[in-house]
């Protein structure tokens, strides 16, 4: 029982991270956390903008408030006669009404009327308090003490020295500072204001959060959907019910993603529709040799003890060259096998490639005698090249090979050899039967002949420019071929100099 809970919540955790780490989920987590981000910021901001006005709000009332109460001190001489029950009841008044302490000094900052009667006759000694004496009707300034919820507003008692009770309207001149009025107030109302508004915010707040969840989900869900399909889609051919393109969707992202995988499709057909071929092909050119040996054999057999020699003779060498045939299709097709490793081995060695050339027109030459063939080798310039030497042997044996055996009588074979100062050039120019234009772009391609009929009777398994192309791919090099029926073709083998090896 205990390993079926464990098992469940490692489970649980598993989809929850799964759900986390989607595309879906991330976005989703994104717009929520946006939404609440502003929120939050609006919040702060509309609570600290309301609780700023109304401090200044406060604050410019009670300094209007405390200047008509200066001007009533100074009109009724209170600095020097603090019993008046007129001002005092005022004083009383204006405290009462704010809610707050009103603290009196004069010039020497002694306290000369309290409310609270705790400072009565004391002296306040205070930096902000001694700058509003010296500023005078400069000095009047009001400070919020957050942590503790209270304003403070002090404004000074000015008068002139000629002051006979009446009002001063203008204190420029001559003005003498009496003293100084302090109201302290708490600005819990303020709070308590805030407080209410806080909850009716909270309401809203959780409205909009639920809304944004809603947006975010259809947001999310809205936004997986292109990409939900691609994936049934992707299924659909990966179960087999399907081999054709998958749709490709509106959304960007999701379009990239089906382009991509509906060229890989294409490649990955074309790829079975090669591998098919070549097991068709190699299954009939293995078998075409084989059937050539039955029927030459069953002939024999049918003729008994009566063959004559010479048929007998004539038929063993039939056999032999059909083993022959077999075995050099054997000998090409494991060469492409190793060619077609994803990492093949190159043996890199510095090369001498005109030597290389002479010594493949030297062994081919035998041949291209009996049909009174030419071969002209032209060097434009000494070539050094770090190739593998087996390979590159390989691929300018096959195309001059080729030029031999598909030339006409009395023809000719040209080979140019070039370089710059990257790659080497070789060309082989034949002035043999051509190959149509349809077929060039499937010469080398494993298996293909252009005559059939030729092919076979000369002996060609059709491997072996397929095997060339792979073999100059190694060396990240380039071959193209060019041709006119009637006129000849030319191979263009293009091999950079010093050739890459990956290790």
């Amino acid at each position: 029982m205990k390993h079926n809970t464990t098992s469940d919540s490692s489970s649980k955790l598993s989809k929850f991270t799964e759900i986390f780490r989607s595309l879906k989920g991330q976005f989703f987590i994104a717009i929520f956390l946006t939404g609440l981000a502003c929120c939050f910021t609006m919040h702060v901001l509309i609570f600290n903008e309301y609780e700023e006005r109304s401090v200044d709000i406060r604050a410019t009332e009670m300094q209007r408030q405390l200047n008509l109460l200066a001007n009533r001190l100074i009109k009724y001489n209170y600095m020097q006669d603090t019993d008046d029950p007129v001002i005092n009841a005022e004083i009383d008044y204006l405290s009462n009404f704010n809610n707050g302490r009103i603290i009196i000094i004069n010039d020497d900052l002694k306290v000369v009327m309290d409310t609270y009667s705790i400072s009565l006759n004391k002296h306040i000694v205070s930096e902000e308090t001694i700058n509003c004496l010296k500023a005078g009707s400069r000095g009047a300034y009001s400070e919020y003490d957050k942590e503790n919820g209270y304003l403070e507003v002090v404004v000074p008692i000015v008068g002139t020295e000629n002051a006979d009770g009446n009002d001063v309207i203008d204190a420029e001149r001559n003005e003498v500072v009496r003293g100084a009025i302090m109201l302290s107030v708490s600005m819990d109302p303020v709070h308590r204001l805030l407080g209410k508004m806080s909850k009716k915010i909270a309401v809203y707040e959780g409205l909009i959060i639920f809304i944004i969840l809603c947006i975010a989900y259809a947001l999310s869900q809205n936004l997986m959907k292109p990409f939900d399909k691609i994936t049934a889609d992707i299924n659909e051919v990966k179960a087999g019910y399907t081999e054709d393109s998958i749709d490709i969707p509106k959304l960007t992202e999701a379009k990239h993603i089906a382009i991509a995988f509906n060229a890989l499709l294409r490649r990955m057909k074309v790829l079975d529709d090669s591998r098919q071929e070549f097991v068709s092909n190699v299954s009939h050119e293995l078998r075409t040799p084989i059937t050539s040996m039955k029927v030459l054999a069953d002939s024999l057999l049918s003729m008994g003890e009566d063959a004559p020699v010479e048929l007998y003779r004539d038929f063993m060498e039939d056999i032999g060259k059909e083993v022959d045939r077999e075995n050099k299709i054997i000998g090409d097709l494991l060469t492409l096998v190793k060619m077609d490793k994803k990492s093949p081995e190159l043996e890199i060695t510095k090369v001498d490639i005109e030597a290389l050339i002479e010594g493949v027109l030297k062994r081919i030459k035998p041949i291209s005698m009996q049909r009174d063939i030419e071969l002209v080798f032209v060097c434009k310039r000494t070539v050094t090249a770090e190739v593998d030497e087996v390979k590159i042997s390989q691929v300018i044996t096959n195309l001059v090979e080729n030029a031999v055996k598909y030339n006409k009588d009395g023809g000719s074979v040209k080979v140019i050899l070039d370089a710059d100062h990257q790659y080497f050039t070789v060309k082989v120019m034949d002035s043999g039967v051509g190959i149509p234009e349809d077929a060039l772009e499937h010469v080398f391609e494993r298996f293909y002949r252009v005559d059939k009929s030729r092919s076979r009777e000369i002996g060609g398994t059709g491997l072996g420019l397929a095997i060339s192309k792979s073999a100059v791919l190694m060396h990240r090099g380039t071959i193209d071929v060019e041709s006119k029926l009637g006129v000849g073709t030319t191979f263009t083998v293009k091999i950079p100099l010093i050739v890459a090896t990956e290790k």
